[in-house]
């Protein structure tokens, strides 16, 4: 007897019926200090399985180099799971979505002009395979057939509302299958008719993913799978935010309700998500919606039960309440909030501009026309796009073709003004003196898609630039990926305006958790430590940066802001609760 499998009505666990409650948790989203805190937590308002995506990109962050340690250590987080008495559900995609950089699928793939995603086109496939034939020989061991806590797999992710390809779904099943994957294989899908046709697959459990609606989303779940356990793989307690919208909240009562609904039909279920976490460095994703690019927050609260700084929110309750009614929830005591510290404000006294320091940070390209970054190998981060330009010249507007996603304009160094992805119908004009003059285009990369169609999102400058009517060409490339500022040479700060990187120090004598705050600042990105934080930006809703206390040490700390714009008073602050807006 298989010790996992399932019946025409449940799941059942070593012979015995067994329903999934599980939450969703992501590795690479949590500081692995702090992994077996979130963990016991789970456990403690009546979960018995974590369920994690797992992020090729991270993995896989250069071609055939793969990272499996520290905060990308996947089967150590399996392993501790075990350890507390819970099972495992893992998502490995290869495409996962999760408001995460293109939906989890390496940037490099996109250095290729003809790269197709998500379907049965031979080069995506031989990149898949070699990312499955690294993961899933950690994984396989850990299944719960050779005595481990992984009860089932995912393939791919919400397959349905993105293509028809069942030959692709089928060949990543028989990958599954061909290395040594012998646990239950599931999809997951939205719970519309479309979906479902279109993301399943003949021989694998079919699942779906909603928010309310238990008796319609169930009803077309048994259009297509007659019987077999019902589960929904995402049970949406709370939302993500976009930068510039409010912040999502969703009323714990309400949820629970829909939650009780939900388990009175012998459901089984996992809530997206149990603890959000945080998009650290530049790993938030983005929206395309109706050709408005809409990049998510570098938060992931989501307002989950669990909230980002792993607190006990209103939901936890509720949620723990409803589960004991229909199972028995363990005898754990409900968590408390852990210690936070304000360390009041902080000066930020030293700096250097970016064009004074990209000797230090990159080595320069040259190009005839402007390429993407990735293109130039270069998955995330900013690149600047530099050309001299002859004249004299008349004024006349510089038009950026597709700019991807948020460019600044400099003439000999002098700030000309913004172009916007969002806003590609505001072009800016100026002459050229007969001397000639420097032009300078700064492009940040704001996160990739993660979902729909418009995944091939490739950053930086993707067609050309025009100054009139006509095309420049021979330029200067310098990637910026930011990924090592410790060659800076900073001086004490004088009056500078931005891009520049800003610097300041400060003393901890008992590290907890904090939350870094940027009045004054506009936009740009933090460093504690060496560690990237994320990103910030005046436009909200977010306000603060979680910091976990890991990264803090006794005594001196580092902070580094890296300013786009302009910055008032130089001063941050960290204080002892978020603010998400």
């Amino acid at each position: 007897m298989k010790p996992f499998t399932y019946d025409s009505e449940t799941f059942l666990l070593r012979g015995k019926r067994f329903r999934i409650l599980a939450g969703a948790m992501h590795y690479f989203r949590i500081h692995p200090d702090h992994w077996l805190d979130r963990l016991l937590k789970l456990k403690a308002m009546g979960l018995n399985t974590v369920e994690t995506y797992v992020a090729w990109n991270v993995h896989e962050p250069t071609p055939g180099e793969f990272r499996f340690d520290g905060r990308l250590d996947v089967a150590a987080y399996v392993r501790l799971a075990a350890k507390l008495g819970l099972y495992v559900i893992v998502r490995p995609g290869p495409y996962i979505c999760s408001e995460w950089d293109m939906g989890g699928l390496p940037a490099w793939l996109l250095a290729d002009s003809n790269m197709r995603l998500r379907c049965s086109h031979e080069p995506y496939l031989t990149a898949v395979d070699r990312y499955l034939d690294a993961l899933l020989p950690l994984l396989a061991p850990l299944q719960i057939t050779r005595g481990g806590p992984i009860l089932a797999m995912q393939v791919e992710n919400e397959y349905g509302n993105y293509g028809n390809d069942k030959d692709y779904l089928k060949y990543l099943a028989d990958g599954f299958r061909g290395r040594q994957i012998d646990i239950p294989l599931f999809t997951s899908d939205g719970l519309s008719g479309e979906m479902l046709a279109n993301g399943t697959l003949p021989g694998l459990l079919a699942t779906v993913n909603f928010d309310s609606d238990v008796e319609t989303a169930f009803a077309n779940l048994r259009q297509f799978q007659p019987d077999g356990p019902l589960m929904c793989t995402e049970f949406w307690d709370g939302w993500f935010d976009h930068w510039g919208e409010e912040h999502h909240t969703r009323d714990a009562g309400e949820t629970a309700v829909v939650l009780d609904k939900m388990l009175a039909t012998g459901a089984s279920v996992s809530f997206y998500m149990f603890h959000g976490g945080t998009n650290f460095g530049f790993m938030n994703g983005a929206n395309c919606e109706n050709g408005r690019y809409r990049p998510t927050i570098t938060s992931y609260d989501y307002d989950a039960p669990l909230t980002e700084a792993g607190d006990p929110a209103a939901k936890y309750l509720a949620f723990r309440e409803v589960i004991a009614r229909h199972e028995l929830v363990p005898g754990l005591a409900i968590p408390e909030s852990s210690p936070k510290m304000a360390l009041g404000q902080v000066e930020l006294t030293e700096a250097v501009g970016l064009f004074d320091a990209l000797d230090i940070l990159t080595s320069p390209a040259q190009r005839i026309a402007p390429e993407p970054m990735e293109m130039l190998g270069q998955s995330h981060g900013f690149i600047l796009y530099q050309i001299e330009i002859s004249g004299p010249r008349n004024a006349a507007d510089l038009t950026i073709r597709d700019v991807h996603d948020r460019a600044l304009v400099f003439l000999d160094g002098r700030y000309l003004g913004l172009v916007e992805r969002e806003k590609p119908e505001s072009p800016l004009a100026f002459e050229i003196p007969p001397e000639g003059a420097t032009l300078d285009i700064l492009v940040e990369n704001m996160g990739r898609v993660n979902y729909g169609p418009d995944l091939l999102d490739r950053k930086g400058i993707t067609e050309g630039v025009l100054l009139g009517e006509q095309f420049l060409y021979g330029w200067t490339i310098y990637p910026l990926p930011l990924d090592d500022l410790s060659g800076l040479s900073f001086a004490a700060a004088e009056t500078i305006a931005g891009p520049a990187f800003f610097r300041g120090t400060f003393r901890v004598t008992a590290a907890e958790d904090t939350f870094l705050a940027l009045p004054g600042w506009t936009k740009g990105v933090c460093w504690i430590n060496g560690f990237n934080l994320g990103r910030y930006w005046e436009r909200g809703p977010q306000r603060t940066l979680y910091v976990p206390r890991p990264l803090l040490r006794e005594g001196d700390n580092e902070v580094i802001v890296f300013e786009l714009h302009r910055v008032e008073g130089q001063m941050v602050a960290f204080r002892d609760r978020p603010d998400l807006g």
